[in-house]
């Protein structure tokens, strides 16, 4: 079994009182600015901010067993980390992809004689969870079930499809986000003022636009950044003074991406923004030079993609649904490729929407059901249309009188679907919607014979 030693106890991963900055200083700076408790902890205020349900859950000592999962860099492990030391527990770590069931045996049944017999609990940390099998998985239950330990579960994969659901029921599953630009420069500046852990023993003056660059890059990971910035901070020459200068090129260099070259920074969002309206406005030359701009420039393929399917779902719509079937395959073809091949996708998807049917009628529907929820108006079920697969669904009336569409004719039938005379989806006569609408009027006039009927 692989173990890392910055995990082994909540004990052994404070630092020691007779350590020294230069003792620890051959750990990366990411591992050496793992935050000690929550106050340290960037990012995640979601789950984590005052009031929120996982901090409270700390804070008093009401852990049970948890699954956190996230794109890399966001703070799983040391979230670990952070609950063992303030629950007190033993920290013991598995790998999913190292460990086997013999190491999860010794594991727990070391748990379970620590629990009878000192009455300190064991967090059970296992990284990559996703990668253990079905019986691995089951080892594990009825430790968990027992309150033998606490696990926690860490994986880059949505647990709902990769976790046994009997483990995942047994779990409060938490999703930890990528941490936004803003929060990475926060954490990048505040690894250059700390003289004990950080880069502050070290003479260094970073530019602004050095560290916003580190933050964006890194694309939501705080590993990313801070290794990037150590990398930039060591390989630095100083000048005469001793002071080392990490500018816009050597952080370009130490994270291995150059800036996007635009003449200012407000260019960036007027080029990307200029680059949807084109398309909005049917204007496939321009949506092609403004393309071609921010492929010069070096933008990242996934954000020029991204944007491409938000127009086709936003603007084209059911104008013609293949639009948002192109647009998509586009950004996995331009990930998979990245540049400069993705350069061809992304064009083909640029001049398919800038020259589509346009239609919107989607994107004001869903807002407008949405302000409806959000402004109280809450409808409940209506009775025949409530889930009848249940014991005592009958007797409680649900799905009474509810008709199955396809046993009748065209496969529709007439019923109260909503309980309110409700209109958000307005067609429009672009494109294929224009038959859309003709079959939504149709039904439409048959819903409106019904409700007269009703007393």
């Amino acid at each position: 079994m692989a173990r890392d030693d910055l995990f082994a106890t909540p004990a052994e991963s404070e630092p020691r009182a007779s350590a020294t900055p230069e003792s620890s200083r051959h750990q990366p700076l990411a591992a050496r600015m793992r935050p000690r408790h929550l106050d340290e902890f960037a990012g995640q205020t979601h789950i984590l901010g005052p009031g929120q349900l996982l901090r409270r859950a700390i804070e008093a000592d009401r852990i049970q067993s948890l699954i956190f999962f996230g794109p890399p860099g966001t703070g799983k492990t040391s979230l670990a980390q952070i609950i063992a030391r303030q629950t007190k527990s033993k920290f013991e770590r598995l790998s999913g992809v190292e460990s086997n069931v013999a190491d999860m045996r010794r594991v727990l049944a070391a748990a379970a004689n620590r629990l009878e017999n000192t009455g300190q609990p064991t967090i059970l940390f296992i990284d990559e969870i996703h990668r253990f099998n079905k019986a691995q998985q089951d080892v594990l239950l009825p430790d968990v079930e027992s309150g033998v330990v606490r696990l926690i579960g860490a994986t880059t994969h949505n647990p709902f499809f990769f976790v046994n659901s009997p483990l995942v029921s047994r779990s409060q599953i938490f999703e930890l986000r990528p941490l936004t630009e803003d929060e990475l420069f926060s954490l990048l500046q505040r690894a250059l003022a700390d003289a004990e852990r950080g880069l502050g023993y070290l003479k260094i003056k970073a530019e602004e636009d050095a560290l916003r660059h580190l933050a964006k890059i890194a694309d939501g990971d705080a590993r990313k950044a801070l290794n990037a910035l150590e990398i930039a901070a060591l390989t630095t020459a100083p000048d005469k003074k001793g002071v080392v200068h990490i500018d816009l090129a050597a952080a370009e260099q130490s994270i291995q991406k150059k800036a996007v070259v635009y003449d200012d920074e407000d260019a960036h969002y007027d080029t990307i923004s200029a680059f949807i309206k084109s398309m909005r406005g049917s204007d496939p030359d321009a949506a092609l030079y403004w393309l071609a701009k921010m492929i010069h420039a070096g933008e990242d393929p996934r954000f020029i993609a991204r944007r491409i399917v938000i127009c086709a779902a936003e603007d084209v719509g059911l104008a013609d649904p293949m639009a948002l079937v192109l647009a998509n395959t586009a950004l996995q073809v331009s990930e998979f490729v990245g540049w400069p091949e993705a350069r061809i996708p992304l064009a083909e998807a640029t001049v398919y929407i800038a020259t589509a049917n346009k239609s919107n009628s989607a994107y004001k529907a869903i807002d407008a059901a949405l302000e409806d929820v959000r402004s109280g108006r809450t409808l409940p079920v209506p009775e025949h249309l409530r889930d009848a697969n249940y014991k005592g669904a009958e007797r409680l009336g649900h799905g009474q009188g509810y008709e199955y569409a396809h046993d009748h004719p065209g496969h529709f039938v007439a019923q109260d679907y909503l309980g309110a005379d409700k209109h958000y989806y307005e067609p429009t006569e672009q494109g294929v919607e224009k038959k859309i609408k003709e079959r939504v009027e149709k039904w439409r006039a048959e819903f409106t014979k019904i409700k007269k009927k009703e007393p």
